[in-house]
């Protein structure tokens, strides 16, 4: 496969989005931890409207380790969480569930990415989820083993460094669809 136009797309598919990098700026060596650190990435509520067209569930699967190293709490993380669903709805877009890994590398909990825990929760929340019909977009290794492992296709957001699909954004990979394609509907 060489183009999302490859798929056929409608509301049985779920899409899964890492947030830190492909929703908005990942701060390096540093954690998101508050609002005011919270910057969308240029055109990426605006792709995950054109996205809310199509899909018939959207998460975002995202490992907040800065909570396990008590860098953030559970709260704060949900203030910036909220914050940023807000921002999407008011571009036309929507998250159906964020799910978060808050434990550190070392602590093999099976919900950090690349474990697929975070997939098998969206599973038994969302019952009707088909990893089969599901996309993942991610902008590391992770992201992409992730999606690998639940049998997803991936897009990795980072071009040059992964296999498969690549897009620099979301807004990119958004722009990257056929005039015929149902995103552009």
């Amino acid at each position: 496969m060489n183009s999302l136009n490859d798929l056929v797309i409608d509301s049985s598919w779920t899409l899964f989005l890492d947030r830190d990098g492909v929703i908005n700026k990942r701060l390096i060596d540093d954690y998101v931890k508050n609002i005011a650190e919270f910057e969308f990435l240029p055109g990426a509520p605006e792709a995950i409207a054109r996205f809310t067209k199509v899909f018939g569930k959207i998460f975002v699967v995202t490992n907040q380790r800065g909570i396990a190293r008590g860098l953030m709490t559970v709260e704060d993380l949900g203030l910036v969480n909220d914050f940023m669903l807000r921002g999407i709805e008011e571009a036309g877009g929507r998250i159906d569930k964020v799910f978060f890994c808050p434990h550190d590398r070392d602590e093999n909990c099976g919900c950090r990415k690349p474990d697929t825990g975070m997939a098998k929760q969206a599973k038994a929340e969302f019952p009707d989820v088909d990893f089969a019909k599901s996309i993942m977009i991610g902008d590391s290794t992770s992201d992409i083993e992730f999606g690998k492992k639940a049998g997803m296709v991936t897009i990795h957001i980072t071009p040059g460094r992964a296999e498969g699909l690549k897009a620099e954004s979301l807004s990119e990979l958004a722009g990257m669809l056929s005039p015929d394609s149902p995103l552009n509907k």
